[in-house]
């Protein structure tokens, strides 16, 4: 599965299923942090950030609050994604 997690101004195009809402807080936060050598912890292993992906493939989106604003090409990926019938899950609201 593919999907996106935004977070504020930043997103990742993520391999992996869609995280629960504790895991993509602790993806957010290993990731937004360049640490060289630093290893994946175990229970994050199942993802990883992909650098080619087509948008049409993309299964889920969870949004994770963060500084700045989510970007206007963000926006629409999350617009064009929800007219897919692909629900938009927002960590900030505490309902899945």
């Amino acid at each position: 599965m593919v999907g996106i997690l935004v977070h504020g101004d930043n997103h990742f195009i993520v391999r992996g299923r869609k995280p629960d809402r504790a895991t993509a807080l602790a993806l957010v936060g290993h990731w937004s942090l360049i640490q060289v050598g630093a290893k994946t912890p175990p229970s994050l292993e199942p993802w990883r950030i992909s650098s080619r992906e087509f948008r049409e493939d993309l299964e889920w989106a969870v949004i994770v609050p963060g500084d700045g604003k989510t970007t206007v090409a963000v926006v629409q990926l999350l617009d064009e994604l929800s007219a897919r019938g692909i629900t938009i899950h927002d960590s900030s609201r505490h309902c899945w």
